[in-house]
């Protein structure tokens, strides 16, 4: 019997000054970039809050306070793969100046409207990711303890 197993991924949203932090990837085999918040896939031993700040130093060069959990989202592809991500929202510390994954193209602070442009482009990763803006600005955040590690 096969099981089921669906990607566990971590996603931040960050904003500073009405601007939000994204990343342009660049996907294999692909010749259009697209764009997505610092996100990536949980790895194994992995607390979930480690892997969105591992990911942000990775995928942008910036030290992130992580703040508030937005929550889990539950996303299906359309070619049938699961994505069970978790949403933080935090704020910029610092600029590390680090090399970026070879994967990011480009980072990137975009406006609302910038990031709804590309949406209607076709451009961004997933829906998910005007989601989770949608919900930062609408103030829909949980307490970080929402989520037990241990």
């Amino acid at each position: 019997m096969s099981r089921w197993h669906p990607h566990v991924t971590v996603a931040t949203v960050v904003e500073r000054a009405g601007r939000f932090l994204m990343v342009e990837e660049s996907p294999r085999g692909s010749q259009t970039t697209l764009y997505n918040q610092p996100a990536g896939h949980l790895e194994p031993g992995e607390r979930i809050q480690e892997a969105a700040l591992r990911e942000l130093r990775e995928e942008t060069a910036w030290q992130v306070g992580i703040t508030d959990y937005l929550g889990l989202y539950v996303y299906q592809t359309p070619g049938g793969e699961t994505f069970h991500s978790h949403g933080f929202f935090g704020m910029a510390l610092a600029h590390l100046g680090n090399p970026l994954d070879p994967s990011i193209v480009a980072v990137q602070w975009l406006t609302l409207e910038e990031v709804e442009a590309l949406d209607r482009q076709g451009r961004l990763r997933s829906p998910l990711v005007l989601k989770r803006i949608r919900d930062a600005l609408a103030g829909r955040f949980y307490p970080m303890d929402v989520v037990h590690e241990r």
